[in-house]
């Protein structure tokens, strides 16, 4: 997993429900480019849940 997917993960995590990818954008000061493509790879990887449109979930 790369160093970004493991920032964004550990925002997930604080954030204690469903965010938006600008949401964890703003959390960490990542791009909310940088942020969606780590989303999308924790998808592939089985590690975040999308429970509502445009919202992500750690699983």
């Amino acid at each position: 997993m790369a160093d970004v997917e493991k920032v964004v993960l550990e925002a997930m995590k604080k954030a204690g429900k469903p965010v938006r990818p600008g949401d964890v954008a703003k959390m960490t000061g990542l791009d909310s480019k940088e942020v969606s493509a780590a989303i999308q790879n924790l998808k592939k990887e089985g590690k975040v849940i999308s429970p509502k449109k445009c919202y992500w979930a750690p699983k």
